[in-house]
């Protein structure tokens, strides 16, 4: 997979030498440009044509690209019924909180997504849909009844570093288990590195043991940013680690505990 590492700005300053203001205002307004970069890209799925379908025995899908602000209502009412038949019991008494939250994520105009579509009687044949079905790329026709999962993922700021953070990762329980989220998390980190992000990361309660076994396999570790890692009292009390995979010497110096495996 290529890295950003030279393509991403940096300081130019002797060994041991604290940058100047200047440099660091710099920095971060190039690192601003780069998040405002890829937010603006229309669709990022196509620039992997390679990434459009997945087929396995059992499972053929194909990839959708949206964004928060265009979701239609059922898309929303799918979402949100998803994320309730994953997510209600790691979560346990939080979810009725956390649920609100994610409302009102999903939504945001910064928000995008990759959906996974199910093939519907092998009809494969590619076509277009209107622009306000919260579809901004299609691969075939098909509505919101054949969704088996998606991703929703954002362009932000992690400890003053350019980085793709994935919100959610969620597919019905008939979707899981066949490759189909290794595939998924492959894609996003290619779009990572290909809009010159430092890393991916993404937040994993820690009730969920099926979803950090997962994680672990595809070599994420615990960022020093989570809360077990900052403070282990403090991190004794959340429910929840935030794990990363970086790109770049760089971003492993700031977003990762050393080697430190989940």
């Amino acid at each position: 997979m290529a890295t950003a590492e030279k393509k991403r700005p940096r300081i130019s300053s002797g060994a041991g030498r604290r940058p100047s203001r200047k440099e660091v205002l710099e920095r971060k307004k190039a690192f601003n440009e780069l998040i405002r970069k890829a937010i603006a890209v229309k669709d990022h799925l196509e620039q992997f044509p390679a990434f459009h379908k997945f087929q396995i025995k059992g499972l053929s899908v194909y990839l959708e690209s949206g964004r928060g602000d265009k979701l239609t209502l059922p898309m929303r009412k799918y979402i949100q019924n998803l994320l309730k038949v994953n997510m209600e019991e790691p979560y346990g008494a939080e979810w009725s909180s956390e649920e609100k939250i994610k409302r009102q994520e999903m939504v945001a105009p910064e928000a995008r997504y990759i959906f996974i579509k199910q093939y519907l009687n092998g009809f494969t044949t590619e076509c277009s849909m209107n622009q306000d079905a919260g579809v901004e790329h299609n691969h075939a026709p098909c509505n919101e009844g054949c969704l088996v999962g998606f991703v929703h993922y954002r362009f932000v700021l992690e400890e003053e570093l350019p980085v793709v953070y994935v919100y959610e990762l969620q597919m019905e329980p008939s979707a899981q288990g066949k490759g189909l989220g290794k595939f998924m998390m492959q894609l996003i980190e290619q779009i990572a590195c290909k809009n010159q992000m430092g890393a991916v990361m993404l937040t994993v309660q820690k009730a969920n043991t099926q979803a950090m076994a997962f994680y672990t396999k595809l070599r994420y570790v615990i960022s020093s940013t989570s809360p077990s890692q900052v403070d282990p009292q403090i991190g004794l009390e959340k429910s929840y680690e935030i794990l990363c995979k970086t790109f770049d010497s760089e971003a492993k110096s700031k977003l990762e505990d050393g080697d430190k495996e989940l």
